[in-house]
């Protein structure tokens, strides 16, 4: 984080990326000194309720970040930046979408945890448009114009107020992952697992083991427990993927599989109400396949360089994940974000487990076809990673048309996740 003293000293002169977080309630002008190099402006966690019109001199300007403001209305001069393509503005107060206010080169935009009931048409005449964010407003509907949205991959609209899935949206050729849940839909979902309760008091809490953007994870001993758990405490605030209490659903609706990991009990008697599930502890040997997606990569996972698996290891991973999804959507559930940095994988013996059930939504059990049309939106994701673990391995040309079925434009030209499954059981490393 930089500080106001080092802006007006010209200690940053020349940065790519600056990030104040200061109580500002108005942009420095020194910012603008920064015209020809500034790519990436972080200006989350200030007072911020407009913007200068003098924005749009910085020409290089790639990323703006103003999350956690007190904006009621997206600004205009955004859409007078030439070269911004991602636009993120989550958990202001923002209820109005200026048409005006989308950048011609938008490609990432995040409104979620605002007051949104619309938006407006131009929102589909964005080409580069690929990851749209809007989980936690007041949506009753989408623009039509976002079917000409034919770049559109992530899509997070849980914790709205829509009563149907509109008929094109399944139709989108590059939508891979979608999250719904939260949404009064009025479908018959699956039930959840029935699981044994917790109390806090019989628990001994160990270290934090990570956070992710619903809660946070610690380990724990539990009385009369033979071994060590995994406790997932939410936070109960909207998260970029929805509710907690819908990745609760979901995760309940999943039941138990060798390659998933969800939960073996429910916590009750929190001191605060806070809800929890406790899960199996993840032996230390499992790492994540790769990092989440960067600004630049927007979509697709990160790894590391130099990444390799053996051709057996993808293999490995591939079967256990298209199983895991192949039970699920026999359960009718929708996992929402498939991606390798939700995988966790042994390296030496090569087991997979799929993790993160924070965009999952359980899909009506009453309409089969709608169903259908949902989760092969999800296996265009199955296809984005085989992809990947083709091309860390030598394993690519033995799945190559396998890869491609998956990646269909047509999206009911793809094949289901059992006949995935069955495929990758059959070939030999």
């Amino acid at each position: 984080m930089h500080t106001l003293e080092q802006l007006r000293s010209g200690a940053l002169a020349g940065t790519r990326r600056l990030d104040l977080a200061c109580g500002l309630t108005e942009l420095p002008g020194e910012i603008f000194d920064l015209a020809d190099t500034l790519e990436v402006l972080n200006l989350t966690g200030n007072r911020l309720r407009d913007l200068p019109h003098q924005l749009s001199q910085l020409h290089k300007l790639q990323v703006f970040f103003a999350s956690d403001n007190d904006f009621e209305v997206l600004p205009e001069v955004l859409g007078d930046c030439p070269s911004l393509q991602v636009v993120g503005f989550k958990a202001n107060r923002i209820a109005h979408v200026p048409p005006a206010a989308l950048p011609p080169a938008l490609r990432w935009l995040i409104l979620t945890d605002n007051a949104l009931s619309d938006l407006p048409t131009e929102l589909g005449q964005r080409p580069a448009l690929q990851k749209l964010m809007l989980a936690g407003n007041q949506l009753t509907q989408l623009p039509d114009s976002l079917q000409a949205a034919q770049k559109l991959e992530l899509l997070r609209l849980s914790a709205n107020r829509l009563t149907e899935v509109p008929a094109w949206l399944t139709e989108l050729p590059r939508l891979s992952w979608l999250a719904l849940a939260g949404n009064d839909m009025g479908w018959v979902c699956p039930a959840g697992s029935d699981l044994p309760s917790i109390a806090w008091p019989d628990l001994t809490h160990g270290p934090l083991l990570g956070e992710g953007a619903s809660g946070h994870i610690y380990q724990v001993l539990a009385t009369d427990w033979p071994h060590a758990l995994a406790l997932k405490l939410f936070k109960g605030a909207v998260t970029s993927d929805g509710l907690p209490e819908d990745e609760l659903a979901g995760c309940l609706a999943a039941g138990q599989h060798p390659a998933l990991t969800t939960p073996v009990a429910r916590l009750t008697d929190h001191p605060t109400q806070a809800q929890g599930l406790l899960m199996p502890l993840i032996p230390a040997a499992h790492v994540n396949l790769a990092g989440p997606p960067s600004l630049q990569s927007c979509t697709r996972d990160v790894y590391p360089p130099g990444f390799k698996l053996s051709a057996a290891l993808a293999l490995g991973i591939a079967r256990d994940v298209a199983d895991a999804l192949a039970h699920l959507h026999q359960r009718g559930v929708m996992h929402g974000d498939l991606y390798a940095h939700n995988i966790l994988i042994d390296p030496v013996h090569g087991q997979a487990r799929l993790g993160d059930f924070g965009a999952a939504t359980r899909l009506p059990m009453e309409q089969p076809e709608l169903r259908q049309s949902l989760l092969a939106l999800e296996v265009r994701a199955m296809g984005c990673l085989l992809e990947e673990l083709g091309a860390h391995s030598n394993q690519a040309s033995d799945w190559d048309a396998l890869v491609r079925a998956c990646l269909s434009n047509t999206p009911s030209h793809r094949p289901a996740m059992t006949e995935i499954a069955r495929a990758l059981r059959l070939f030999c490393v």
